[in-house]
């Protein structure tokens, strides 16, 4: 693989050797951050360091179904995925959230190339073990790191709508935060950024609401269980461990709008919490 593509396993210290990173966002919090985010970005791929980013969109899904006419069901959290939901998915992923987050990275001078998982093989798919129930919903069984590189390599950051792809041609409504890991994983990364709308996870300590800087998986549940993290924080927080997948051993939940999030993050500073995968 390209060195270009090599992120360092042990995290990243100010001066070190330019890296890619992969960066996991839902379509509607990355079109609500301000402009100053996308000039980072632009910033972080002058100087060298490489953005592949994976974004969802379900919500302007769930819009544009409800426009539509067609119902919407989710099973555990994951959306029902008949051919004619099949059909809004990718229209709304790959096509208008996409090309949104193109048009805003190059809006302030970046170079972003958007593509879906279904371009070139992008990101190859089975159905999941209960597609009998959910339909068109799909697991990573491949992703060609290769077209990656290739886009890196032109100068262009790479903006992935997760949606799979068979043998066959079968198209798959995949899971943004299991495609990122998956993307990640396949280029080597070993740890990866989830940019979100809060500053981490949070905990009550003494009365007292304070970010923790770092958590394992099994802490996270243990947290689930007590109700130290609840409401809306729940599946922002699975979603982030749902990124942990093959090589990567950590996640950072970080909130888009801070100043210079990414840039600060890859230069080693403390911010937002890391969750970490135990050996």
């Amino acid at each position: 693989m390209n060195s270009t593509l090599q992120n360092e396993s042990t995290g990243t210290e100010a001066g070190a050797e330019k890296q890619t990173f992969v960066m996991k966002c839902g379509g509607s919090t990355l079109a609500a951050l301000p402009e100053s985010f996308f000039a980072d970005l632009r910033d972080l791929q002058s100087q060298g360091t490489q953005p592949v980013i994976v974004h969802g969109g379900g919500p302007a899904i769930s819009d544009n179904l409800a426009k539509l006419g067609i119902e919407t069901e989710f099973v555990n959290g994951l959306r029902k995925t008949t051919e004619p939901v099949l059909d809004v998915v990718e229209m709304v992923l790959a096509g208008s959230i996409n090309k949104q987050i193109v048009r805003l990275i190059q809006r302030v001078g970046g170079r972003a190339l958007g593509l879906s998982g279904v371009d070139g093989g992008l990101i190859q798919a089975k159905p999941v073990s209960n597609h009998a129930e959910i339909g068109w919903v799909g697991d990573v069984t491949g992703v060609n790191a290769e077209i990656i590189q290739g886009i890196v390599e032109m100068g262009y950051m790479p903006v992935i709508a997760p949606v799979g792809v068979d043998a066959s041609g079968q198209r798959y409504n995949i899971n943004a935060d299991t495609a990122a890991g998956a993307v990640a994983s396949h280029l080597g990364v070993s740890r990866m950024i989830v940019v979100t709308d809060v500053p981490g996870i949070m905990k009550n300590v003494g009365g007292e609401k304070k970010v923790l800087p770092s958590v394992s998986v099994q802490e996270i549940e243990d947290m689930i269980q007590t109700g130290e993290i609840y409401g809306g924080m729940i599946p922002k927080v699975r979603a982030a461990i749902a990124c942990i997948h093959g090589k990567v051993r950590e996640v950072i939940i970080v909130d888009g709008s801070e100043p210079q999030i990414l840039s600060r993050v890859l230069g080693g500073e403390t911010i937002g919490t890391r969750i970490i995968r135990m050996q």
